[in-house]
């Protein structure tokens, strides 16, 4: 498994870092995000839809459960925060299949460890607060098919 950490001081780098990771996703990809309230997770998904072509403001999807965005090119950039779910097993099977797939990418707030429908992804993102503005990003590639030579920290 690559595994790559990296170290932000701004808003501003952690959104170019998730512009960065844009440039890894395949189409279907699925990307999860980790981390405690406020350590950059919506920042990074905001660079990774800038980078993708996404036009209209990216906002935390926390209250209604998941965002879709639309490029100029057709691509869906979906946002989902599962946080507010007790676990997808209580959930209709349906309510996370209009999301991902073919045609365009997703990132996953909260994901639930071992649903079947996340068991796809492709990458893990992992944010964590270290002081002030800055972020320790922990990035793992679950495929292990991407070249994480990222910008930013030492690779571990």
């Amino acid at each position: 498994m690559a595994l790559r950490s990296v170290e932000t001081t701004t808003p501003a780098e952690t959104e170019a870092l998730g512009g960065e990771l844009a440039a890894l996703l395949d189409d279907g990809a699925v990307v999860l995000l980790r981390g405690d309230l406020g350590a950059g997770k919506t920042t990074l998904v905001r660079g990774a839809a800038r980078a993708l072509g996404v036009k209209e403001p990216i906002t935390s999807p926390t209250f209604s459960i998941a965002h879709r965005y639309r490029t100029e090119e057709g691509t869906t950039v979906s946002h989902l925060d599962l946080y507010r779910l007790q676990g997808l097993e209580q959930e209709e099977p349906e309510l996370l299949e209009d999301y991902l797939g073919q045609g365009g990418v997703a990132f996953v707030e909260w994901p639930q460890d071992g649903a079947p429908e996340l068991a796809g992804a492709s990458l893990q993102v992992t944010l964590s607060h270290a002081g002030e503005d800055r972020r320790r990003i922990l990035i793992e590639d679950l495929l292990h098919s991407h070249d994480l030579n990222l910008q930013g920290g030492p690779t571990r």
